[in-house]
């Protein structure tokens, strides 16, 4: 058994009379230890499946299991790290972790809980700065502490919605390395959204993109057949690691043409072979 699934999931808003359908038969199955990138266009419908794998919002029809059971409301075997840090300003880097804690395990007694805490942000390198609030600490960093707040709730899946898109280019590699070191020590199933072709290939077990909406599904997915750990320095020379790039970059520069024959839309999809890893292939959508 799988440890999640969705099952012929929909979703949409607005009356009956003038509904937009934002995603439409989703299925996915999501194995234990399994790192899975999930990567679309923006305005594709990407932060809604997030919300739904969260639990945050329920689906109109079809279900969501974990472990087997139904689930209809966000819980802490649910984490996820927003892209916009969702840090209390007024608690420090301690305190915004405690308060996770203290919400999952109440019962923990104060010395250990301390301890507990310690462990989570040393994991991410905020040793230092642990009675620091967010607004003295760099995006990297704060990003790290919410990272580091996630993972203290012990979650059975870390959701990633986007969270390195706002940083720098060194940062943002930074914490790719971060989080696939954590993943590796801690075999956590991660389910991550985005929209960065080398991102995904870099980090996940497998790639599945979602298409354009309005009704965007899930599509067949890519397998990432990279051994790890993955040397970002030579991907870029790995022919392996460049045929997945382009097969993946050309599927999507597909649904794109697809589209705009369609529609008045014009979809761009620039460099999809960059000349070196620091150039990410990443996925937008304009509008002419």
């Amino acid at each position: 058994m799988s440890l999640l699934t969705l099952e012929h999931v929909n979703k949409g808003f607005g009356p009956a009379a003038n509904r937009y359908e934002v995603l439409h038969d989703i299925n996915l199955s999501v194995e234990e230890n399994e790192f899975v990138a999930i990567i679309g266009f923006s305005g594709s419908g990407k932060s809604t499946l997030m919300s739904l794998l969260a639990g945050l919002t329920q689906p109109d029809s079809g279900t969501m299991r974990l472990r087997g059971e139904i689930v209809n409301k966000p819980g802490p075997e649910l984490g996820i790290m927003f892209q916009n840090y969702s840090l209390l300003p007024w608690l420090s880097v301690y305190e915004n972790v405690e308060i996770a804690v203290r919400q999952v395990f109440p019962k923990m007694e104060k010395g250990e809980r301390a301890d507990y805490i310690r462990h989570y942000t040393s994991m991410v390198g905020l040793d230092n700065a642990e009675w620091k609030k967010p607004s003295e600490l760099s995006g990297g960093m704060r990003q790290r502490l919410s990272l580091a707040r996630t993972l203290s709730m012990k979650p059975d899946i870390l959701l990633l919605d986007e969270p390195l898109s706002a940083l720098d280019a060194i940062t943002r590699s930074s914490l790719q390395d971060e989080i696939i070191r954590i993943w590796n020590d801690d075999k956590k199933t991660v389910v991550m959204i985005t929209n960065d072709v080398d991102e995904a290939a870099l980090m996940a077990d497998r790639i599945v993109p979602l298409t354009l909406g309005p009704a965007a599904t899930l599509a067949s997915d890519f397998p990432v057949t990279l051994d790890r750990p993955r040397d970002r320095t030579t991907l870029n020379y790995n022919d392996t690691f460049k045929t997945l790039r382009n097969d993946v970059s050309q599927f999507m520069m597909s649904l794109s043409d697809e589209a705009q024959t369609e529609t008045n839309d014009t979809y761009i999809l620039p460099d999809i072979q960059p000349k070196d890893f620091t150039q990410h292939t990443v996925l937008s959508r304009a509008h002419s």
